[in-house]
């Protein structure tokens, strides 16, 4: 198998291992508008890593951070519906990477790439990012996952014991963040949320805890990829795009098939 092949497979299936868990909360909180926001505003940190001639992993990174610390920080203002502030974010950052992209001189960008991914390019020193970006989430998720539930089932009665909701909430924005920035190399920016909603969104017709959702989530998230890879390898269709559309397929038989009883 060609070094690019098997960078490619283990990029992918080290993603959708942790999309799995992270995109159940995703589905269960309502966030996928928030997914959305995050994602669009990768593409201003990949202009201005180049721009400040930075590693691009490592600015889309912090940007997506300091979105998602904004987010929080003006949501808890509540000057505007949460919904109107997310869609403002989103097309805002999004449009100012394209401008800044226009703007920086001497540099040629494969914007394709950028928006629907090009797992099929990703290299070593790419691979070892995302890893190791992955490998602090699945950490962090494991220790804060008690903690994640009891927000998410009632945020009230979670206060009411003594829980830090509003940092736990921001840590798992930031968490978001963290998966956004290193998933953009594999589905791009416009197709991140796709990967951290449909996979949760299929497993959760059939599980009867969160925790079969969560881990049917990562295994439905890891066929995707597969499957992804393979029609792509086969049919000369790009990458993230086909693992999405795998993705929404499964999708689409978990529907048909009757739930248990």
């Amino acid at each position: 198998m060609p070094d690019f092949l098997v960078y490619a497979l283990l990029a992918g299936l080290a993603l959708a291992l942790v999309a799995g868990p992270l995109g159940s909360f995703v589905v269960w909180r309502r966030m996928a508008y928030f997914g959305d926001t995050l994602s669009h505003s990768a593409l201003l940190g990949v202009a201005l890593g180049m721009l400040l001639d930075i590693n691009l992993t490592l600015a889309v990174t912090v940007g997506c951070v300091l979105i998602a610390v904004l987010l929080v920080a003006l949501q808890h203002k509540e000057w505007l519906a949460s919904d109107t502030l997310l869609g403002i974010l989103a097309h805002s950052t999004l449009s100012l990477g394209l401008v800044v992209l226009a703007l920086t001189e001497n540099v040629r960008v494969d914007l394709m790439a950028y928006l629907f991914g090009d797992l099929l390019a990703i290299t070593a020193t790419d691979l070892a990012w995302m890893l190791g970006g992955l490998l602090i989430v699945l950490v962090l998720m494991s220790m804060l996952w008690r903690s994640l539930l009891s927000i998410t089932v009632h945020e009230e009665l979670a206060r009411v014991e003594g829980l830090p909701v509003t940092a736990i909430r921001l840590a798992l924005m930031l968490l978001i963040a963290i998966v956004i920035a290193v998933a953009m190399k594999v589905v791009g920016v416009l197709l991140i949320t796709s990967l951290l909603i449909i996979p949760p969104a299929a497993a959760q017709r059939h599980a009867r805890t969160p925790e079969q959702m969560a881990l049917g989530a990562s295994v439905l998230g890891m066929l995707a990829v597969l499957g992804g890879l393979a029609l792509s390898w086969q049919l000369d269709t790009p990458a993230g795009p086909s693992i999405v559309v795998c993705a929404a397929g499964m999708f689409m038989l978990a529907l048909a098939i009757p739930r248990r009883a």
